[in-house]
């Protein structure tokens, strides 16, 4: 989507890691309106074009595909992507249509470019597992790679969002991860969930979207230890909405 920041340069340099000498690294850049939802303004989306593709050329990108949208969606496209378990949760609960316009945009960018393998991030947990099951489900011959979400030295999560903190607000914005981190040493999911909840709402500014253990394949709400789980946020701090997530091991 653009406004490239050095969490996205660690994809590419892990890209790289994988094709070696041999191989090529690609890097799409595309602010896709399909994934915009009726309240988020898509013609104010930064496009900082030229300092992106300086981004992909220093972190080891090979070439960068930058389609205009009617190459993207020809006149009159009736054809899309659906996935209909995983994107009603989390974000999707109140993203309405969303993940269509990823799953539509990203099936479109893997048919031109034909990658061996993709890598994705962390950071947006959601995201990697409908693409997963999407690759699954629909048979792509295509390696899905997680790269673990790159933070900042306080812990915030690296995000093109964090530009839009106010000054206080990027102070109080690490404690999110501090209280998932803190959280997750509560015995149960749900005590788990509860304590996660009353630690952010006590940062100031902040307002829950939501925060919820789920199991990390289905991203169902995780019953119980015995399976591996993520524990993730959604979490607005003034105009910027920031989401996280950190794993939840298995006990034994």
């Amino acid at each position: 989507m653009g406004a490239l920041h050095h969490g996205h340069a660690q994809l590419i340099r892990e890209a790289r890691k994988v094709a070696g000498n041999s191989g090529a690294v690609i890097a799409s850049i595309f602010v896709n309106p399909t994934q915009f939802g009726p309240r988020e303004d898509f013609s104010a989306y930064p496009r900082p074009l030229k300092a992106d593709l300086k981004i992909c050329r220093e972190a080891g990108a090979d070439a960068v595909f930058v389609p205009v949208i009617e190459e993207m969606y020809p006149s009159k496209a009736s054809i899309s992507v659906d996935e209909n378990s995983l994107s009603l949760t989390l974000c999707g609960r109140s993203r309405a249509g969303h993940f269509s316009g990823v799953c539509t945009v990203v099936a479109k960018l893997f048919l031109i470019v034909a990658p061996t393998h993709a890598i994705f991030g962390e950071k947006d947990w959601q995201q990697l597992a409908i693409i997963r099951r999407m690759v699954r489900d629909l048979n792509f011959n295509i390696q899905i790679l997680p790269c673990p979400t790159v933070r900042e030295i306080d812990g915030l999560a690296a995000s093109s969002r964090n530009a839009y903190l106010t000054n206080e607000e990027r102070r109080v914005a690490p404690e999110i991860h501090a209280a998932l981190c803190a959280a997750a040493t509560k015995p149960t999911p749900a005590k788990i969930a509860s304590e996660a909840a009353r630690r952010i709402s006590k940062i100031p500014g902040a307002r829950i979207d939501y925060i919820e253990a789920v199991d990390a394949d289905t991203l169902q709400p995780l019953r119980h230890r015995k399976s591996e789980g993520r524990l993730a946020a959604a979490v607005f701090l003034g105009k910027a909405r920031l989401i996280d997530n950190i794993p939840l091991p298995a006990f034994p």
